[in-house]
């Protein structure tokens, strides 16, 4: 497919409406992106005309459902070259993915054991870990960031030892968009016998990631990040890993045996697949994956890469804008204030304006520590976003500058 901004744009039916009397800008795509209706009608496909259970049934319809719900998990497995499908858990979401690996691990550690996370990762990366620790009391330490909001590599491989277990960390920053250079953690974290999960949720919308290449041993990412629908996320595990960890929940489907004196588990995948699964999510995650391919990931990236060019130097132009992490590799990701203003107060007024962007702490609490903030104004740009609406983004700032000030 070539690339078409006003054509791909006609394919997201939310883009053509008006929010407040002005057309719809959204500059939001970092906690979700837009839908094109090749997904939606996907889902309305689904219940439309073979909504059914699935592995359960030998009639038709449940067959097909089946079909469509298992060929979703090829299309996953081709796209991120996994080597196995049984390798790819279907998930609510990256933290539902996370969690799963947390308990998985919890009898795995004990007190002697330390697992290492780095200072740039949301709190579904910190809390389930905190959590586990709590009941095992493994301990935690923390690979520090600096001031251009990059990882410390150095103290990073000081902090390595024969005592760490579990590396996590994300592959990019939801905050500050910050690209962390992931396979060289991997191969220095293997090293020492390390086991590695890296929270993916933020990369896979901008870039293909090839699983075998990386040589993760667990990766995340969630659907709507990619223009999927909510509720719907994946997790890839290595095969030696996902046979060494318990079950996550029990119940239908993740069984192979049930007594009142024993249960003994499925196979892979559907050991942490129990009951029924958001199946027209799976769906819609399978055809999200279809659409960006026809797209193009280089496509993609060279167009995204152009948008934070332009806004970069556009908001630079705006007197007392901060941003944050901006000498860095990163993605199309703005984070920024203004003199003393309150970022909640700039986000209200834009959104008067018609311009959806998020404010505040990001759900990365650690990060506005360090910097020594209550939080940020953050925008983010996806494939269908335009320079024509960073200009319209540059121009409300001034105006809410000048109500604000």
């Amino acid at each position: 497919m070539s690339f078409d901004i006003n054509k791909i744009r006609d394919e997201f039916p939310i883009l053509k409406r008006k929010v407040n009397g002005y057309p719809f800008v959204y500059l939001d795509n970092a906690a979700t992106s837009q839908k094109p209706k090749a997904v939606i009608d996907s889902i309305v496909n689904y219940y439309s005309n073979y909504n059914s259970n699935i592995h359960r049934g030998i009639h038709t319809v449940s067959q097909e459902a089946t079909d469509a719900y298992e060929n979703a998990r090829h299309i996953i497995q081709t796209h991120f070259n996994i080597k196995h499908s049984h390798e790819i858990i279907f998930t609510s979401g990256t933290t539902h993915s996370i969690n799963l690996v947390a308990n998985g691990f919890e009898n795995l550690l004990n007190h002697e054991d330390e697992i290492l996370i780095s200072g740039l990762e949301h709190h579904s990366n910190i809390v389930p870990w905190q959590m586990m620790c709590q009941k095992n009391k493994a301990q935690i330490k923390v690979i520090p960031m600096n001031e251009n909001g990059e990882l410390n590599l150095s103290i990073f491989e000081k902090l390595l030892s024969n005592k760490t277990k579990l590396v996590f960390v994300t592959h990019i920053s939801n905050a500050l968009g910050t690209i962390n250079p992931i396979k060289e953690i991997i191969q220095k974290a293997h090293e020492i016998g390390a086991v590695v999960l890296v929270d993916g949720a933020q990369a896979c919308s901008h870039f293909k990631t090839d699983l075998q290449e990386l040589n993760a041993d667990f990766y995340t990412t969630s659907a709507h990040k990619l223009c999927g629908p909510t509720g719907i996320g994946m997790l890839y595990g290595k095969e030696e890993w996902l046979k060494k960890m318990p079950p996550y929940q029990g119940g239908g489907e993740m069984i192979a045996n049930v007594t009142f004196e024993k249960t003994t588990y499925a196979e892979l995948p559907h050991k942490f697949e129990a009951g029924t699964p958001n199946i027209v999510g799976a769906i819609g995650f399978g055809e999200a994956i279809n659409y960006l391919n026809k797209i193009g990931f280089d496509n993609i990236k060279n167009h995204e890469s152009n948008l934070l060019k332009y806004a970069t130097k556009k908001l630079k132009m705006i007197p007392n804008i901060k941003i944050y992490g901006d000498y860095i590799d990163k993605t199309s990701v703005i984070s920024f204030n203004i003199g003393e203003i309150h970022s909640y107060d700039i986000g209200a007024i834009l959104d008067k304006f018609g311009i959806a962007v998020r404010t505040g702490q990001h759900c990365a609490q650690p990060i506005m520590d360090y910097f020594k903030i209550s939080g940020t104004v953050r925008v983010s740009f996806s494939f269908y976003n335009t320079i024509e609406e960073i200009d319209y983004l540059h121009k409300s700032l001034l105006r809410a500058v000048s109500m604000l000030s």
